[in-house]
């Protein structure tokens, strides 16, 4: 039976489970609200488009007319959902200063989530930027022509600190990254951070662990940190993280899980039936422990759209929790993580045993080899898989997928020599190194 599903907040979450509901669903009414101007853009690429690796801005964005026409979708940007009634089933939404009413028998929302900023003296200023839109890349690139900033600062070293890193090296501006913690990628051990970190020092990147900021002077032009330490910069990043937006749901009474996040069932609904939710704003289940955790990465989004789709066409498919599979670019460095790593599995009170192996990308002798560090988490008692770092010049996308596809089908260490993964010099080597830390850790608990 045809239905009116509304749907609140586009890009990987919301955009994508309309076009996934209207490829099963060809009459239902489909009307999606964004607050921003654009519904469905690349956000990982933004970063590239900055620093001029992505040269066309168009090429980041799908076009909102061209959206519509072809999912039979009503789009509303610019648009702002301000209030459900779950009694009634309706949203409240406001455009232009004015409040409008609509009612649904289905709504999804994927209201995203917020870049962190601190509370500190001095940051309303108009050097300091966040990077989660495409206005915040807009005004990026804007104070980028027209003020031709010599000197950069990025505070926080997770993933889009990184990237922005790359990029904002890549233009030519002097770079320094700072990060509260001993270190950076919090996701990695501190071991493998330490590499990456040693790597970027080689590039004249100035890094910064074990402190923060705590105020700007000079209308952003010097930044204070926590250790008293000055820096000076012509523009900052701040990269500290993500905060899901639950106020929506929060003052629609829909119960947050224990990770503060929206909580919702194996078929992303939420307290309330009627009302789904996915995205960067959701809390999700480890696929391991099944402990709540928070995930904002595209694959996630992606899959619970079409949960949430399966599950309005009748046809439902439990979503099964997350590894938390992730890859960065630095510079020449790749970095993957999949599962779990030491902090973690320490958090979650588990006996574990790990090893490391130090290797190349293919045959030593065949040119081209390149560096590459795996990191390998596994139950001290089963070999059962937990996690992996993976780091290198090379190859480090295909031996994180190895890895998270083995996590996956629940494989142990004792499974990691049998597979045949495919060898010519160029490629591997003879045993390959997913191979050969499987026998290391065999060894390890045969000890």
């Amino acid at each position: 039976m045809p239905q009116k599903i509304i749907i609140v907040g586009g890009v990987g979450g919301g955009a994508t489970v309309a076009a996934q509901i209207r490829r099963t669903d060809k009459d239902s009414e489909i009307l999606l609200f964004e607050k921003c101007g654009y519904i469905s853009f690349a956000n990982c690429g933004m970063p590239y488009h900055i620093g001029g690796t992505v040269e066309k801005r168009d090429t980041l964005l799908y076009p909102v007319e061209k959206f519509a026409e072809k999912y039979q979708v009503h789009v509303h940007t610019n648009t702002e959902v301000t209030s459900i009634n779950r009694e009634h089933k309706t949203i409240q939404y406001e455009v232009n200063g004015t409040n409008y009413e609509a009612s649904y028998d289905k709504l999804i929302v994927s209201p995203g989530a917020t870049p962190i900023v601190p509370n500190a003296e001095g940051i309303a200023n108009s050097r300091t930027f966040t990077l989660r839109t495409i206005e915040d890349m807009d005004r990026i690139n804007e104070f980028i022509s027209n003020f031709k900033p010599k000197k950069t600062t990025i505070i926080g070293g997770g993933f889009i600190g990184l990237e922005m890193l790359e990029n904002l090296h890549a233009l030519g501006l002097h770079c320094t990254i700072i990060d509260r913690s001993p270190q950076l990628l919090k996701n990695l051990d501190a071991d493998m951070a330490e590499i990456i970190e040693d790597y970027l020092k080689d590039k004249h990147i100035d890094v910064i662990v074990n402190d923060g900021l705590e105020a700007f002077e000079k209308d952003g032009k010097t930044l204070v940190l926590n250790s008293g330490k000055k820096i000076h910069t012509d523009m900052t990043i701040l990269a500290i993280g993500i905060k899901p937006n639950t106020k929506l749901a929060t003052e629609a009474s829909l119960e947050l899980g224990n990770s503060g996040a929206i909580a919702v069932n194996a078929y992303m609904q939420t307290s309330d039936s009627d009302i789904y939710a996915l995205g960067d704003a959701v809390e999700v289940r480890d696929f391991l422990t099944g402990s709540p955790k928070k995930i904002a990465l595209a694959w996630p989004a992606h899959r619970q759209a079409y949960i949430i789709s399966s599950h309005l066409n009748g046809n439902p498919v439990p979503y099964k929790g997350n590894l938390g599979s992730a890859i960065l670019k630095v510079f020449d460095l790749t970095v993957a993580t999949t599962g779990h790593n030491s902090a973690t599995l320490k958090e979650e009170g588990r006996i574990f045993k790990h090893t490391f192996l130090a290797t190349y990308s293919h045959a030593a002798y065949y040119p081209g080899s390149e560096k590459l560090w795996i990191k390998l988490f596994f139950n001290g008692d089963t070999g059962l898989l937990y996690g992996a770092n993976v780091v290198g010049f090379d190859g480090v996308d295909k031996r994180m997928a190895v890895l998270a596809t083995a996590i996956k089908g629940k494989l142990t260490v004792h499974d990691l020599p049998e597979l045949e993964l495919g060898y010519s010099p160029a490629y591997s080597s003879s045993k390959d190194p997913i191979n050969v830390i499987g026998y290391k850790a065999q060894e390890m608990l045969a000890n």
